[in-house]
């Protein structure tokens, strides 16, 4: 449980990072609170993206992660951000990725910060 917490924390701060950073990826809200809930929630359904669809996407282009010496696993965070971003939209979350190249960006940022975030938070339980 413990673990699942800090994932789900290092998500939250991750996507915080890639929407301060990226104009094309934005959270909205009409108050603080209710953007750090959209938060926490957007960060909770990446989350359950990352474990049940990346590891499929990740078996069925293995040749292309061979070829690309592991670049194309940048496609791959690209493409399960825009489904988070799609699945907010038909939850009516606040949370939007504008476009595959903002998508690339927003994914490169997240995997740097949710790897700091997981090297420095606690992960046992």
């Amino acid at each position: 449980m413990m673990n699942f917490l800090v994932k789900t924390i290092a998500n939250a701060g991750a996507l915080a990072v890639a929407i301060w950073l990226i104009q094309d990826i934005t959270l909205t809200g009409d108050s603080t609170g209710q953007k750090t809930l959209t938060l926490i929630l957007v960060a909770l359904l990446f989350g359950l993206v990352n474990f049940f669809v990346k590891p499929v996407a990740n078996l069925l282009t293995f040749p292309l992660f061979v070829l690309t010496l592991g670049l194309f696993t940048l496609v791959i965070n690209a493409l399960m951000l825009l489904l988070t971003s799609w699945l907010a939209d038909k939850l009516d979350l606040g949370f939007h990725v504008e476009g595959f190249w903002t998508a690339v960006l927003g994914g490169l940022i997240i995997s740097i910060v949710s790897w700091a975030l997981n090297v420095v938070l606690p992960e046992k339980d």
